[in-house]
Formats: structure tokens, C-alpha cells, sequence
């Protein structure tokens, strides 16, 4: 989804890419900048070899501060028509100061992008207060902030949403006939589902999501308080989290033990539009061409019960059991909504508490087929659970840990969920996922073992108790999933620890860096080669904010480079002026895949408006495209964004602020 560019731009870009052609070497950094205690590495990516070059970096006057210094060893070819990736580390160049890495060699090649060099606060501040206005664009429901992209409140009509039963779909979401209503006590449900952020660059919601970011978010603000919490005057998360977790209180009826999991259907079908169908700006739902039949699932959104809920007669039944996946995320958003309001807002925190803890015993722990996730499953198709439930038994046990005397009466002590987390955290351990992923919404241990990890030092290291894990374990555990992606890196010349080739490589790349944090922070063993774990993170970071082939922050204007041309309906739409500014600044995008998707919708925005691919030349292992239609590349996402700030914190505070 896209932006308007200006002439102006679209010549520069132009200009750019016939600039470009004529080059074969250029030097590739992270575009935020580099922490001044931190690891500095950008890379040369040439058409051949480079021996002998040599590299300098220029203050903005122009003036060489560093070098010249020797190019590192080649790190390996990245396509047929850049055979040659080179380090260029400046560890030991600590100055502040805005800078430019100039190289030369036999190639000639071009002048890096600016970057700085600066106190991780000072580098990194900007990108964490970018990720907050992001979610603030993505804002559903009566309660939107305005701004230059976001004019009016969109979807009110989700305040008397009616609820449905799900509808078998084929993998594209287009379902057959017409929706069933859902009935409890002899009518069709209502319920108020107004609010929480769209999905990605459609208006879906989804608790699938939802209940991930939330998560990511209150951890931040709790953790790093100076940073992502009231702390900070640019990049308080506190009024952010809470209308997420609004959200997820309006799709769970406690008082019924009714659990919902999605507002709106992508794909209609012969008689029936749905989100996916048209292109416009949020605010039309409510009226879309006069609300017609063909357009009632637009004006008036569907919200689809728990799947496990609902009889051979279309029947609610109070109390099912919930997909593990989903119930373990909310149980550990609203467990951290308790730690976070128990003191500012008691009614309000102890309603998270219980709501979370009934989620948590309605767990389904065997379940068979595919997970709850959304309809279709296709689009998010999760497989891993256990990590679920154990981040929210982790959660859960900080919240009644910290209570004390205090908690309100509940079913179960705080030991119960420390049991619970170690627990799952063997079972996944020794099942069959077991570090097949890294931090990302599909697999989140990568956050849960640090935070059981924590919890058993809380409880004092109860060994010999019972309990079925132990620091160690976990340590290990987290030890073996950064250590695949080391295995990862040392296939690739730029150093990423995941395929480019795959979705969710941007978010993948800020989970690595939140992981490699975390195991610092816990003075794990030796990683595999000697990688130092605060180096690991430095530039898996610097991977998804530009030092990659195709030089482009992954990351909406955090850096000089970004994508423009986003497959999102507001930045595609929005009047003035053509392609920015105003960015959806933070928003993180899917990043390099194997494919760019192609496909168009009536009213959407040609972008870029020339046609000129300016990232081609630079595909090889990985395709990159900056196009609106390209939603496998450059559609951002509200889980895709998540482990962005949270890495953002890492990198500036260095350590969590006291333990939970």
C-alpha cells in the first residue's frame, strides 16, 4: 500500500537508478547509527574483488576522522553480480558525531549512507518514538489520534457488532453461501468491539495479533520504564498498551466464559464485498455504498466466536475450551495489565487478573488439527502452543508474586503458575519444535524463557521442588535457538540470522536482537564461534535498518532509505501530499521473501508512479520490491512491528529496570 511521490522524487529517483547501474560497489550501514560502546559493522558489496582497498569514515564537513583502514576478509558472494561482501568494522571508533564511510579500491564505489554515531539514546530515540506513531496510526474505533495521515474515527459501527459462527474458507479466505448467526440464549449476541488497531494494511483485527503486540508492548513499558513507560516524553507506550488491552477485554465476556477472536472477514464471495475486496480509507466502512446487501459485512462488521464454542446448532456454549495459542497470549497481556494497574486502577486491574486467569484454565493443552488462529488459518498458520502457555503462566506468576496478601481471591496461588511455566517450558523443550524458530508472534519463548528465567529467581531457584525445568535448561534452550541462527548467519555474507528468503524477515531481525539482549543480560554460556551475544544484536539490527544488498531500512523512516511505496490502504490514500511526508513512521514491513506479489484493486494508487524498480538489480537469494501491490515485501504489520521497540529499549537502556 502506498505513497503518492512528489515529480521531484520520482526524477531523483530516476536519476538514482540509472546512477546505479553504472556503479558495482557499494558500502551498505546500519542508517539509525551505532551505539558508541557498541559493535560497528557495515559491509562492501562489489562486483568483484576488492583487494586492497580501503576504508575511511568523514565527518559532514567532509573531513576523514577514521582510516584508512583494510577492508575485512570477503564474507562470501551474495548474487552472480555481486560476488564479493566485505566487513568494514570501526569497533573502536567511539566519537558522536554524524558520519560517511568512503572506500577505495579497484572498484569504485559509492559513499555510504549518513549515519551516527552517539549514546544508544541518542541513536536509537527517534526509531522508538517512530514505532509509538505507528500504533497510533493504526488506532480503530471512536478513540484515533489525529494526525497527518489519520482525519476521522473509522468502524463505529464494531460498538453493536452482531456475532456470527466461523464459515468454512478456502485458503484465499472466500467462503461459500452466506454467514450463520450465532445464538445465545435464543438470540444473536451483540457486543461492542470497537477500538484496538488494525491488523496490518487492511482493517481486520484479530486476537491472534492483538494479543502478541499487546504483550510485547506491556513488557516494554514494565521493563524499560524510562523508555517505552511514563519515563519518556517521546515514546510513552503506557496510553497505547491500555487501549490494546481494552481491545482484548471487549473480546472475551468473562462474566459467560465467551471467548471471540476476530472482527471482519477478508474475502466475500458472488453476493457478499469484505475487507479485502476494495480499497478506500477506514472512515467510509460505516455508510460504504449506502450499506447494500453485497456490502453488509462492510458497514457491519462480523465478529466470530470461539470456534470450539459453538454446537451443531449454531449455539454458544459458555466455558469451552480456547486454542492454547491464543488463550496463553491473553492470559499473559492481561496478567501484565494487572502488574501494570493494580495500584493506579484496582477495579480495573483486578478485571485483567481474573479474566486472565479463567482464559489460562480454559486452555485447550491437547489440541488436534490446526490452532484457532484466524479465518482463514492460512493467513496466520501457527503450530507451536506451548510457548504460549508458558509466557502466560510466566506472566501470571509475576502478577501474583508481586500481590502478595493483597491478590484478589483467584483460583489458584501464585506456585501453581510457576509449576504451570516450567512445565511447558520442558514440553517444549523436549517436543518437537523444540528452537525451530526464534522470536517472532509463531514462536515466542524467545521472550518466555527469559521471563521464566526471571520468575525462578524470584522464587529463589526452587530445585529439587518438582519443578520440571531449570535456569539452566532455559539458558540452554536460548543458547541452542540463537546458535541456529549463528548457523544461519554464517551462510549469508550480510549476516542475518534468517532466511531472506521468508516472511516475517524483518520481524525476525528485531527478535534476534531482543533475544541476543537477553541473553546477555543473563550471562549466558558462549555462543557458537565466540559471537558475542551484544554484538549478535548490534547487527541483526543493523540487517533490518539498512545493511542489507538491497541498502534500505526495513523500517519506515528510520533511516535515510525506506520503503515508500507500502501496500497500506491510509498511506496509499491519504490527499497530500503523494508519497510522503506524512510516513507511517515505525511501521515495520514484511521485508525481503522469495516472491513480490502482484495484484491491484480499484482505486489503489499506482506507486511507485514511474514503474522503476530501483532494488532489482540487488535480488538474488531474496526478492525485495518497493510496490504497492506488493503485500509479501512491504506491508507492515502491528505483529510485525512488535519486537521492533523493545529492541529499540534493549539498545538504549542496556538492562531491564529491577525485575517484575
Amino acid at each position: 500500500m502506498t505513497f503518492h511521490r512528489p515529480i521531484s522524487q520520482s526524477l531523483l529517483l530516476v536519476c538514482l537508478s540509472a546512477l546505479a547501474s553504472a556503479q558495482s560497489a557499494f558500502v551498505r550501514v546500519n542508517q539509525v547509527g551505532y551505539p558508541s560502546g557498541g559493535a560497528k559493522r557495515a559491509y562492501l558489496m562489489a562486483s568483484g574483488a576488492e583487494t586492497g582497498a580501503t576504508f575511511v569514515i568523514k565527518n559532514s564537513s567532509g573531513t576523514t576522522v577514521f582510516g584508512p583502514n583494510a577492508i575485512g576478509a570477503s564474507l562470501g558472494s551474495w548474487s552472480g553480480s555481486y560476488p564479493d561482501v566485505y566487513a568494514l568494522d570501526f569497533n573502536n571508533f567511539v566519537t558522536a558525531g554524524t558520519y560517511t564511510i568512503s572506500v577505495s579500491g579497484p572498484i569504485a564505489a559509492t559513499t555510504s549512507p549518513t549515519f551516527k554515531i552517539d549514546s544508544g539514546a541518542n541513536v536509537y530515540g527517534t526509531a522508538l518514538a517512530n514505532s509509538l506513531f505507528f500504533y497510533e496510526n493504526e488506532r480503530d474505533g471512536p478513540n484515533y489520534i489525529a494526525s497527518g495521515l489519520r482525519t476521522a474515527p473509522a468502524h463505529l459501527n464494531d460498538e453493536t457488532a452482531k456475532v456470527y459462527v466461523t464459515p468454512n474458507a478456502n485458503s484465499s479466505g472466500r467462503f461459500s453461501g452466506d454467514l450463520a448467526p450465532a445464538t445465545l440464549g435464543g438470540s444473536q449476541p451483540v457486543i461492542n468491539a470497537s477500538g484496538g488497531w488494525w491488523d496490518a494494511g487492511d482493517y481486520l483485527k484479530f486476537i491472534q495479533t492483538t494479543s502478541y503486540t499487546v504483550t510485547m508492548l506491556m513488557v516494554g513499558v514494565r521493563d524499560f520504564p524510562n523508555q517505552m513507560g511514563a519515563g519518556s516524553s517521546t515514546s510513552n507506550f503506557v496510553a497505547e498498551g491500555k487501549f490494546g488491552l481494552d481491545w482484548l477485554q471487549s473480546m472475551w465476556d468473562d462474566n459467560n466464559k465467551i471467548f471471540y477472536y476476530q472482527v471482519g472477514i477478508g474475502s466475500g464471495n458472488a453476493q457478499t464485498v469484505a475487507d479485502h475486496d476494495i480499497w478506500r480509507l477506514p472512515q467510509a466502512d460505516d455508510t460504504y455504498n449506502g450499506c447494500s446487501s453485497k456490502y453488509r459485512y462492510i458497514c457491519n462488521r462480523p465478529v466470530f466466536v470461539n470456534t470450539a464454542a459453538v454446537n451443531s446448532s449454531n449455539q454458544i456454549q459458555s466455558g469451552a475450551l480456547i486454542s492454547p495459542n491464543l488463550a496463553g497470549r491473553m492470559a499473559a497481556a492481561l496478567a501484565i495489565c494487572y502488574h501494570q494497574y493494580q495500584t493506579s486502577n484496582t477495579v480495573y486491574a483486578n478485571q485483567c487478573l481474573s479474566s486472565a486467569e479463567h482464559i489460562f484454565d480454559l486452555a485447550n493443552t491437547a489440541p488436534t488439527g490446526n490452532l484457532l488462529t484466524v479465518i482463514p488459518f492460512s493467513f496466520y498458520p501457527e503450530s507451536e502452543w506451548r510457548d504460549d502457555i508458558e509466557l502466560g503462566a510466566a506472566e501470571l506468576y509475576f502478577a501474583l508474586q508481586g500481590c502478595g496478601t493483597s491478590c484478589p481471591a483467584g483460583p489458584h496461588p501464585a506456585s501453581y503458575y510457576l509449576q504451570q511455566a516450567a512445565h511447558w517450558a520442558n514440553a517444549y523443550i523436549t517436543g518437537p519444535n523444540d528452537a525451530a524458530d526464534t522470536l517472532n508472534l509463531y514462536d515466542v519463548t524467545g521472550l518466555a524463557h527469559f521471563e521464566l528465567y526471571r520468575a525462578l529467581g524470584l522464587a529463589g531457584n526452587p530445585g529439587g521442588t518438582g519443578l520440571e525445568t531449570s535456569q539452566t535448561a532455559l539458558l540452554g534452550d536460548l543458547q541452542k535457538q540463537l546458535n541456529k541462527a549463528i548457523a544461519q548467519t554464517n551462510t549469508d555474507a550480510f549476516g542475518f540470522g534468517f532466511p531472506w528468503a521468508t516472511y516475517d524477515t524483518t520481524s525476525h531481525g528485531a527478535g534476534l536482537a531482543v533475544m541476543a539482549a537477553e541473553y546477555s543480560f543473563l550471562n549466558g554460556p558462549a555462543l557458537s564461534g565466540g559471537m558475542s551475544p551484544a554484538t549478535y544484536a548490534s547487527r541483526q539490527l543493523g540487517n533490518i535498518l539498512g545493511a542489507n544488498a538491497w541498502g534500505t531500512s526495513l523500517i519506515v523512516n528510520d533511516g535515510s532509505t525506506f520503503p515508500l511505496c507500502m501496500q497500506h490502504q491510509v498511506t496509499n490514500l491519504v490527499p497530500m501530499p503523494p508519497n510522503g511526508p506524512p510516513f507511517l513512521s515505525g511501521a515495520a514491513v514484511e521485508g525481503p521473501n522469495s516472491i513480490a506479489a502482484k495484484g491491484t484493486l480499484t482505486g489503489m494508487v499506482s506507486c511507485p508512479p514511474n514503474g522503476v524498480d530501483v532494488f532489482s538489480q540487488f535480488n538474488s537469494k531474496a526478492v525485495y520490491k518497493d510496490f504497492v501491490q506488493s503485500y509479501s515485501t512491504v506491508e507492515p504489520a502491528i505483529d510485525l512491528t512488535a519486537s521492533s521497540p523493545l529492541a529499540f529499549a534493549w539498545q538504549i537502556a542496556g538492562a531491564p529496570s529491577g525485575t517484575p
